[in-house]
């Protein structure tokens, strides 16, 4: 309960500097344009508490998910149809709006009042990192970024596809020496879409095409390898066989069953495939060589039931921790800010295509977990998240939604190009369907969240 309590005290911090970054681009673009903002509200409803400065109330309103700027004139700018130039008189039986209200400026500087609130998101996100870059930056050594395949699971896409073990990538759709960042980042958005490939094997070279399918446990692209590396015991359930045997975490896995270990795939495949005979595990742990056999069990403790010993195998990567300087820091932000809206963009994309699962989508639950599970992880775990929600609110508020800032903008382009306003009916249409649009997403997330918690896994 306690664990539950932190975690939506820090997801209420989460979403507090989401909502007053991003109202407060709304806000300096509307007072840079001298329009009169009349409420600035932490949440929605009724107003718990707040103070007035000048002719502002600020405010904290019952409803703590969401925020809001109301500026003078937002709700009655649809009587203003016909009337879009402020340099010429208004049409007969018109009239002329407030000049500090939001409807008695030109339509450009309401598309700009629309688009400061994302934008700020997208600041805040780059911000967050050069600001984490300059303190802490972690990457993977080069090393364990070359992209050999380690294990290459059988009728997967990439065994289909003719790929072995120990083939390296060199080619990724046009690109040349890609990470393993590249080939993950490429295979989670290309669910039924081809990559093409240029392996290379024993010296030689060749090209080849693999088609990621569609994982039904995570929702993204899945082609069926992993990378080459070590592998070290993440994780040990003290309740099964293997903590039993003597083995611990961090245990580093050099063969299982006499075959050399480079893949966590690989060892999940052999266990699970034992049908319930000893495993033989060398391992090594403080530089000593040691060997265990550990008899699978039956079970079904962290999903489906399969044979296995209870533990977590991961690849062993060497991590580099320096620190950068502003201009380094700025331009290492901005790529890994690039790099995240590309993907989500291709993310969404899919979903619209059908070709990816809604479960990648995350609601209040789902983000109150993560919110508290960095937190405890630490500072830089925590302004990590945030930076990616900012992130992720700026794309989501700026696609083309009735009621979210890119159905403004769409709405005001189509004005610009028009000329006129569209009619009250239009408008009164567009937001009713928007708000009922924006209603049915929440209810899905949020039962998405619970169907995590309560449904098995696979």
């Amino acid at each position: 309960m306690l664990e539950t309590g932190e975690s939506i005290l820090w997801l209420l911090v989460l979403i507090g500097v989401m909502i007053m970054i991003h109202e407060l681009g709304h806000f300096w673009a509307a007072r840079y344009f001298d329009v009169k903002v009349e409420a600035f509200s932490f949440g929605f409803g009724p107003r718990l508490f707040g103070f007035r400065r000048g002719e502002t109330d600020y405010r904290v309103s019952l409803i703590l998910f969401g925020g809001y700027v109301k500026m003078a004139g937002e709700m009655e700018g649809v009587n203003m149809e016909g009337y879009a130039n402020m340099a010429a008189p208004p049409p007969a039986g018109v009239e002329a709006p407030d000049p500090r209200s939001l409807f008695g400026k030109p339509r450009w500087q309401r598309l700009i009042i629309a688009f400061a609130g994302p934008f700020m998101n997208v600041i805040l996100a780059v911000g967050l990192l050069t600001g984490l870059y300059m303190v802490k930056f972690e990457r993977v050594s080069d090393e364990d970024m070359d992209p050999v395949i380690g294990h290459v699971m059988p009728d997967s896409p990439a065994a289909k596809a003719g790929l072995q073990d120990g083939d390296r990538i060199v080619k990724l759709d046009g690109k040349e020496k890609p990470t393993w960042r590249d080939v993950g980042l490429q295979e989670i958005s290309s669910a039924y879409r081809p990559m093409h490939l240029t392996i290379e094997r024993a010296g030689k070279r060749f090209d080849t095409t693999v088609t990621p399918t569609l994982s039904e446990s995570l929702g993204v692209g899945f082609a069926g390898w992993d990378e080459r590396g070590d592998i070290e015991l993440d994780e040990v359930d003290p309740r099964l066989p293997a903590a039993k045997a003597g083995l611990k975490k961090g245990d580093m896995v050099l063969s299982l069953n006499g075959q050399p270990m480079h893949s966590n795939y690989k060892f999940y495949e052999i266990t699970k495939n034992s049908g319930g005979k000893p495993l033989d595990i060398v391992y090594v742990r403080d530089g000593q060589r040691h060997e265990v056999s550990v008899q699978p069990e039956y079970s079904r403790s962290d999903g489906p039931a399969r044979w296995m010993i209870g533990v977590r195998p991961l690849p062993k990567v060497k991590i580099i921790t320096t620190h950068l300087g502003f201009p380094e820091a700025l331009t290492e932000s901005v790529r890994q800010n690039e790099e995240g809206a590309t993907l989500i963009v291709k993310v969404l994309q899919g979903m619209l295509e059908r070709r990816m699962s809604t479960k990648n989508l995350t609601g209040p639950i789902g983000l109150a977990q993560l919110s508290g599970q960095a937190a405890r992880q630490g500072p830089s775990a925590y302004f990590s998240l945030m930076s990616m929600v900012s992130l992720n609110l700026a794309i989501f508020n700026l696609l083309p939604i009735p009621i979210l800032d890119g159905g403004t903008i769409l709405m005001l382009l189509v004005e610009m190009i028009m000329r006129r306003d569209l009619s009250l009916n239009v408008k009164e249409l567009v937001f009713k369907v928007g708000f009922v649009f924006i209603m049915v997403i929440m209810a899905f997330v949020i039962f998405n969240d619970i169907s995590k918690i309560v449904l098995p896994p696979g």
